[in-house]
């Protein structure tokens, strides 16, 4: 079986677009904690049940959980292999920002160096007095 771990734009897109609200957000960490019925989940909030319904939808479409039949129940899931693709990916923008945050420090701490075209002009300038 091949995993992939790069998650293509359309994933990424949906990932951040799931995670854009605290209610999913907030449903996902349930999940995270224990395996929840929609309608469990509906009655924490001050919401309907379909809203709450569209909110699973939006983080299913993004994969981030799994929804399946039990009788007449829907239960929900977090899927935790897409939450390690896309900790995946925040790990790799954090690379990115530290590295150029390291780069940018090792620039400030470089010593001045004169500016070779001002010491040329000060001497041409003394050579003329």
């Amino acid at each position: 079986m091949v995993v992939q771990n790069e998650l293509s734009e359309a994933e990424v897109d949906r990932v951040f677009h799931a995670l854009a609200t605290s209610t999913r957000r907030d449903i996902l960490r349930r999940t995270i904690e224990r395996e929840q019925s929609v309608s469990t989940l509906a009655s924490e909030y001050e919401m309907s049940f379909a809203a709450v319904q569209k909110h699973v939808s939006v983080l299913e479409a993004a994969n981030l959980i799994v929804k399946r039949a039990e009788g007449r129940e829907r239960l929900v899931r977090a899927n935790p292999e897409m939450i390690a693709r896309a900790r995946a990916l925040l790990a790799r923008y954090e690379e990115m920002w530290r590295s150029r945050i390291a780069r940018l420090d090792d620039l400030l701490a470089e010593p001045a160096r004169p500016n070779t075209s001002e010491t040329n002009t000060s001497e041409t300038n003394e050579r003329r007095d």
